[in-house]
């Protein structure tokens, strides 16, 4: 009977030395960092009293859904007739005609002829001659019925 104690005694012993089993393996909780996010803005149109010729600004970062093929902010202007051009003057470059089939020509509020909307690195003229926009570089673009000239 002494022997049955004693090995009782040094079970009960031994269970107590032994570490517990693992707990089942369950996916450990990572923290995510959110990704980071490029500040967007606002989109802003104007059309020419015609309503002829209408102009969008992109600001530099772009927008939730559409960013700039270049660096920096970006204006478009389409003039719809006598036939549809479509015109870009990026911040930082000359301004180049757009071959497109898309026809997103013409809203937002009337520029007056005689007066300018200036926006960023850019700012544009209304004329009864049509609608001419610099950028800070010295790059231009020019719209009326007759011509799309760019530089």
């Amino acid at each position: 009977m002494r022997t049955l104690l004693a090995i009782s005694v040094l079970v009960f012993v031994v269970s107590g030395c032994t570490p517990p089993a693992p707990a089942p393996s369950t996916p450990s909780a990572v923290a995510v960092e959110p990704a980071a996010t490029v500040a967007t803005g606002e989109l802003e149109m104007f059309t020419s009293p015609s309503g002829n010729i209408g102009c969008t600004y992109v600001p530099s970062g772009g927008t939730a859904v559409y960013q700039p093929a270049q660096a920096g902010a970006e204006l478009t202007c389409d003039r719809s007739e006598p036939t549809y051009v479509r015109v870009v003057l990026p911040e930082n470059g000359p301004a180049h005609v757009v071959e497109t089939d898309e026809r997103g020509c013409c809203s937002g509020e009337a520029l007056a002829y005689g007066q300018t909307w200036s926006r960023g690195p850019f700012r544009c003229e209304s004329s009864e001659q049509g609608v001419t926009c610099t950028s800070a570089g010295g790059h231009r673009l020019s719209l009326n019925r007759e011509r799309a000239d760019v530089n």
